[in-house]
């Protein structure tokens, strides 16, 4: 039967997510998941809510746990994973020390120079991963929900690693604008392309109707709060697509992810002038807000376990991620349609060879093969060429360490490039200190 291991298995809010989804999958019955993680105490309080929903719900699946990945990939047909290395205190240097340079982020996880630390903490751990993985399991399909996706993703590949990346911001999106064409998301279509957190929509159809000539008039609406977005949602979360809609009128082509995240690919939204991003109502996510949040998931799951919450809305409570759709399609014959992060073999015909981009894709027994797109419209491509080359120079860094090319990264960020250039070796050698213990190749002796 499947085998599908789960790495970080012991995450409060993503191992519970992924055994419900795959739980709720009748063609997946009889599967074996196995939660690999670090931290015994985690792994084990989802391992035991785990257990909790095979006999509450009488599901034919077996749940397994380990400390060992190599046990864990033993055998394994899909690979997940989603890990934090150092999780959230190593984020907390990520924020903390560029902000005394000037620089807030809003997110910090996939470009600035938070992106940068992140991605130099993960790229060891994530290669080392992918290097068991073509050891043990080779033809098992890899599915990355760790960020910074594109380069974690782009690790991986080189590796020969059968991997996807795959993330849900389209998904949020795509819900907004069915709510505003008032219909359905799975009735939302897009032409799509860009890099991950950073994808932009050129074409779009509501209903099988095109609806592409009607984003002019709704965008500015969307400024003038002629229409709010997420007019309810007051968490450090919330989307009211403000740059979106200040980057259509500039480029001619929409943004799909949260703008928290598309503002750090920019220098022009969260400064001084904008009131650190006040003035687009972006919120800036502290380390609090995320602990605050991984405190009430540990709660949640502590509180069905003592039979306090019923687990009974969980489990009807299905998200919309990828994997158990994707597993089912390849263990059934099927084929599922959706978008993804891949290396570029000609899809976006104007970015470089190899990159990994974002744009839809098709999964199936063969693998995942993404869906031609064309060519991203000039201005886009300006901003996308700058990041996939700072991103395929991070990779470079992180598995080389070499000071000299994340300086580079560093420089050449959009965020970081304000600084002079003395300010961003200080700030570069703060970060490479905060996270020394998890930068093997940056501290050799």
């Amino acid at each position: 039967m499947t085998k599908i291991t789960i790495i970080g298995g012991g995450s409060y809010t993503w191992g519970p997510t992924f055994m419900r989804d795959i739980f709720a999958t009748p063609e997946l019955a009889g599967s074996t998941i196995v939660l690999h993680d670090i931290a015994q105490d985690r792994m084990d309080l989802v391992y035991a809510l785990g257990q909790k929903m095979i006999q509450d719900f009488k599901l034919n699946f077996h749940l397994e746990k380990t400390l060992s990945l190599e046990d864990a990939l033993q055998g394994a047909d899909f690979v997940i994973l989603t890990i934090t290395t150092g999780r959230l205190d190593s984020m907390r240097p990520d924020l903390e020390i560029p902000a005394n340079c000037g620089i807030k982020q809003s997110v910090g996880d996939t470009t600035g120079p938070g992106g940068l630390a992140r991605a130099l903490r993960n790229i060891p751990v994530v290669a080392e991963i992918g290097r068991k993985v073509m050891e043990i399991c080779p033809n098992a399909l890899f599915l990355n929900y760790t960020n910074p996706m594109t380069v974690l993703t782009r690790t991986l590949a080189m590796q020969g690693v059968k991997v996807v990346g795959l993330c849900h911001e389209w998904i949020g999106v795509r819900e907004k604008l069915a709510q505003i064409f008032n219909t359905q998301p799975e009735n939302v279509t897009a032409k799509i392309a860009g890099v991950n957190h950073l994808i932009w929509v050129t074409d779009l159809y509501a209903d099988g109707k095109r609806v592409w000539h009607e984003i002019p008039a709704i965008t500015e609406k969307i400024l003038n709060n002629e229409i709010k977005v997420d007019e309810e949602d007051t968490s450090v979360f919330t989307d009211h697509a403000k740059v979106k809609s200040t980057l259509f009128k500039l480029y001619g082509a929409l943004p799909a992810a949260g703008d928290r995240h598309i503002a750090e690919f920019f220098p022009h939204f969260i400064n001084e002038a904008t009131n650190w991003g006040a003035d687009y109502e972006i919120k800036l996510t502290s380390i609090e807000d995320r602990k605050t949040l991984e405190a009430y998931a540990k709660m949640m799951i502590e509180s069905v376990l003592r039979g306090k919450t019923d687990l009974k809305p969980f489990m009807a409570d299905i998200s919309t991620e990828a994997a158990n759709k994707i597993i089912r399609a390849v263990t059934n014959g099927e084929t599922y349609v959706g978008i993804m992060n891949l290396p570029n073999t000609g899809q976006i015909g104007n970015l470089p060879y190899n990159v990994v981009v974002e744009t839809y894709g098709v999964i199936d027994v063969t693998g995942a093969h993404a869906t031609a797109y064309g060519e991203v419209p000039v201005g886009v491509q300006n901003i996308l060429q700058k990041h996939v080359l700072n991103q395929e120079m991070t990779v470079q860094a992180a598995l080389g360490g070499d000071w000299g090319l994340a300086l580079q990264v560093l420089l050449n960020d959009p965020l970081s490039s304000r600084l002079a250039i003395a300010q961003a070796k200080q700030m570069l050698n703060e970060l490479l200190e905060a996270n020394k213990q998890y930068l093997p190749y940056f501290f050799q002796s």
